[in-house]
């Protein structure tokens, strides 16, 4: 435990349906959910207008829809809130070298280790300061914790949302812990909580109370020791600014359960390409690739295979997961298909162009003559297989995902409200302008084309010399609980 709360916590709010409502101008003020829009779909972020009819993230999609049936709901935009992440996390490490993001949305920072604060007062500064540039850069609004320990730190940005600062002095942590429910705690899921209820302790005075030795008793050495000790309020948890990962993956969750053997092993191959797609955007490679499958019984069955060396070559993920997929019994129906890459490193092994096609190129067969070989028992006897055309409704949507953004040639940038019956419903709108006009096309018009992003700040104030040239007050004097006064 530090004596001052030099550790940050910042946890933007509402983060991706704030951003959706930033870059939609028709959407502010208005409740937004973000996540899959499919039956089968659950909830990635909801704004706050949205929380008020009691949506929350992982919510199923249709409970929320029940709830708030004239929000507005979008697939996510990863694309733009990487964008937007990129900006925070470079105005975090503005302030120190030790910065560890855990999540798009959330970092903690030491202050103390860049020198940007070392006692209440400058922490208090520096925290406020920082709410102040990332709405002048991003357009969006923060929540900041700071205390001097990182569970603290984050308790703190909790209890400050949303757009606010709460600041934790160091030697009050028993006293504002004691009446908080133990889930507030890390490391305490709906599970331990319920384990400790029935043994009588549901906040964290309870868990003081008790003593460690009865803690140890009920969880264990490791998880009983260490729960005590943060009932306390003690965390010494340094904030490491390098976070390896340790797999990328990615899934999809179908509407319908798939029961065509040729449409799983076409998602399985997407899926793949995918998986590379992310894993190459991260400069890494993978030795073992990893299928997950979930059956129409939510069995949930994963395989994996280890490749002679690493690599980020999709020809080598795609069949690696398509003889995974071979030994998966897929009869009865899939709901869900996820490919994935652990055993990461920092280089490819260049060797493994293609795994499969060095083993035939030992046999002197091309890769050229194996793609037109195919393998047997997989292909119609014409040779070429054909796979089953994709439902219209499920076509548009895949092409034209409500809240993505598209550009007309005629009428400009804007972004999908919905689409079906062959038809595809247009806002053209941009971040800072009036809300704009609905349009609707058909979804083959030449016109009409999906786009990238925009920016949704499109002149952001400079902050590359930041925080050094920042006036010492920008927000006026800043109270202890971390309140800017009047």
């Amino acid at each position: 435990m530090r004596a001052a709360p030099t550790i940050l916590h910042l946890d933007m709010d509402a983060f991706y349906a704030s951003a959706e409502q930033a870059a939609k101008p028709s959407l502010r003020g208005k409740p937004v959910v973000v996540g899959g829009l499919g039956p089968r779909g659950v909830v990635a972020t909801a704004s706050y207008e949205a929380r008020r009819f009691g949506v929350h993230s992982a919510m199923p999609m249709a409970q929320a829809r029940r709830l708030a049936p004239n929000a507005a709901y979008l697939v996510p935009r990863f694309l733009l809130y990487r964008m937007v992440s990129d900006q925070v996390m470079e105005l975090l490490g503005r302030l120190s070298p030790l910065v560890e993001p855990l999540s798009l949305d959330e970092a903690f920072v030491d202050l103390e280790a860049g020198g940007a604060a070392d006692d209440t007062a400058s922490a208090l500064e520096i925290g406020e300061q920082l709410r102040t540039a990332i709405k002048a850069v991003t357009g969006l609004t923060g929540s900041v914790g700071l205390a001097g320990s990182k569970m603290l730190a984050k308790i703190a940005s909790e209890q400050a949302k949303p757009d606010g600062l709460v600041l934790i002095e160091p030697g009050t942590e028993r006293e504002l812990l004691a009446p908080m429910p133990v889930r507030i705690l890390p490391g305490v899921g709906p599970a331990t909580a319920d384990h400790l209820r029935r043994a009588g302790m549901t906040t964290v005075n309870d868990l003081a109370e008790a003593g460690e030795a009865e803690l140890v008793r009920l969880l264990g050495k490791a998880h009983g020791g260490s729960l005590h000790r943060m009932a306390f309020g003690y965390d010494d948890r340094p904030v490491v600014a390098e976070r390896d990962a340790k797999s990328v993956s990615v899934e999809d969750t179908f509407d319908t359960d798939l029961h065509d053997r040729v449409r799983v092993r076409t998602e399985v191959e997407r899926l793949a390409d995918r998986c590379v797609q992310r894993l190459r955007g991260a400069g890494r490679s993978g030795r073992t690739v990893v299928l997950k499958v979930r059956r129409y019984d939510f069995s949930t069955l994963t395989r994996s295979e280890t490749l002679r060396g690493p690599t980020d070559d999709p020809t080598v993920v795609r069949e690696a997961a398509a003889r995974l997929l071979e030994a998966v019994d897929t009869t009865g129906g899939v709901r869900l298909l996820g490919v994935g890459v652990t055993g990461l490193a920092d280089y490819t092994q260049e060797d493994l162009f293609a795994q499969a096609a060095g083993e035939r190129a030992a046999t002197g067969e091309t890769v050229e003559e194996a793609t037109e070989a195919g393998d047997e028992g997989d292909e119609p006897a014409g040779g070429a297989r054909e796979e089953p055309p994709e439902p219209a409704e499920q076509l548009a949507a895949r092409r034209w995902p409500a809240g993505h953004d598209v550009r007309h040639d005629v009428h400009g940038h804007g972004w999908v409200q919905g689409s079906g019956i062959g038809r595809v419903t247009v806002r053209f709108e941009e971040p800072g302008s009036v809300p704009g006009r609905v349009r609707t096309f058909r979804i083959d018009d030449a016109e009409l084309h999906p786009a990238d992003p925009l920016p949704l700040v499109r002149n952001p104030v400079d902050y590359s010399s930041w925080p050094a040239s920042l006036p010492k007050s920008l927000s006026g004097p800043v109270s202890s609980d971390g309140e800017s006064s009047p």
